[in-house]
């Protein structure tokens, strides 16, 4: 959320919608909760921001999800909008693993931001990639699956209610990590 609200703010983009994936086929199915879980955690997270929200648009596109399909629909289906891609440097590296990578690349901004970890290719030299001065932040999905699993809190690493949500309902405590 905090670098939604980074992006939101200091890009020229409107909007931010949180696309919940059902099955990405970069990651193990059996890490993550079930799809309307997510949805309900990205809902929560979004509560009280304007221009940030959730999305379950893949819900009913075919699995695994792939971003060029998502985007193809998208664009479909909202043709009066112009979508563009967020994502962190890491997934850049695997960038040309993707399907169509290369058409993702020639059709659709993609606004990248850094994760210290991680050295930015020479990809981020592209013209449709924008290299975003985001905060540096080491939270990922699976580093809070990782503390939730061995019970360490998650306070301040999520929205409160999200945190006050999933302290009531375990539906990570299991799976597998």
């Amino acid at each position: 959320m905090i670098i939604a609200n980074y992006m939101v703010n200091t890009t020229d983009l409107d909007a931010i919608w949180m696309v919940v994936t059902p099955h990405n086929p970069h990651k193990n199915k059996k890490t993550l909760a079930k799809d309307f879980d997510r949805l309900h955690l990205v809902n929560l997270a979004c509560e009280g921001t304007s221009k940030i929200r959730a999305s379950q648009i893949e819900f009913n596109l075919p699995k695994p999800s792939y971003t060029i399909d998502t985007m193809t629909y998208l664009g479909e289906k909202y043709p009066d909008h112009n979508f563009s891609l967020i994502m962190g440097g890491d997934n850049l590296l695997t960038l040309h693993k993707w399907k169509n990578y290369e058409l993702l690349l020639e059709k659709y901004p993609i606004y990248v931001y850094q994760r210290s970890s991680y050295e930015v290719p020479d990809l981020v030299n592209h013209s449709n990639i924008t290299l975003c001065d985001a905060p540096l932040l080491e939270i990922s999905s699976s580093y809070i699956r990782k503390l939730i699993k061995n019970k360490k809190s998650i306070r301040y690493l999520v929205p409160d209610k999200v945190f006050d949500y999933l302290e009531n309902n375990p539906i990570y405590e299991r799976l597998v990590q």
